[in-house]
């Protein structure tokens, strides 16, 4: 089995509701298993122009895994559930009703057209290292560094949401409904 970190985010609808659903999915995956998630945090969109405090806020997450698909099956099915929610791909870096990112597989690096491992921007944003953080405090972002040390160079800007992480700590079999 290999470990994977995957991030959430939402800013349209119930999202909340929408990143919970989105846990009890990816724990549903056949060859997945869920190891550790994080409390829920919120921050500002983040457009290709930059943050945007105009926009709908995000909700965020992140949940590691350990799973016997490859990379770029895990991101087929995360797409599979993105759609699911309604997620659709009109803007980059757009609005939407749900984001699953595969953020870190192991240790290895993956450099293809659909996926890049680890993610590219993830070291530079709070968003996903606050919440990866939260899930795992010994957590390394493969070839970048440990995570509290990126997270600290950038900056926390996130506000964390008064929720239960999304899998239920007394049970990693699955997640809470």
């Amino acid at each position: 089995m290999s470990r994977a970190v995957v991030a959430l985010g939402a800013n349209l609808g119930d999202r909340g509701n929408t990143l919970r659903a989105a846990a009890r999915a990816i724990a549903a995956l056949p060859g997945v298993r869920p190891v550790a998630s994080s409390h829920e945090v919120e921050s500002v969109a983040v457009t290709l122009d930059g943050p945007d405090a105009t926009k709908p806020r995000y909700r965020n997450a992140v949940v590691v895994v350990e799973t016997e698909l490859e990379p770029q099956d895990l991101l087929d099915a995360l797409h599979g559930i993105e759609d699911e929610h309604g997620r659709t791909r009109a803007v980059r870096w757009g609005d939407r009703t749900l984001d699953l990112d595969l953020v870190a597989y192991d240790d290895r690096t993956v450099d293809t057209v659909t996926l890049t491992v680890p993610h590219p921007r993830a070291g530079e944003r709070a968003f996903v290292l606050a919440p990866w953080l939260d899930a795992d405090p010994d957590a390394v972002l493969p070839g970048v560094g440990p995570v509290a040390d990126l997270l600290a160079a950038v900056g926390d800007d996130t506000d964390r949401v008064d929720e239960p992480r999304l899998f239920d700590d007394t049970d990693t079999t699955g997640v809470r409904p």
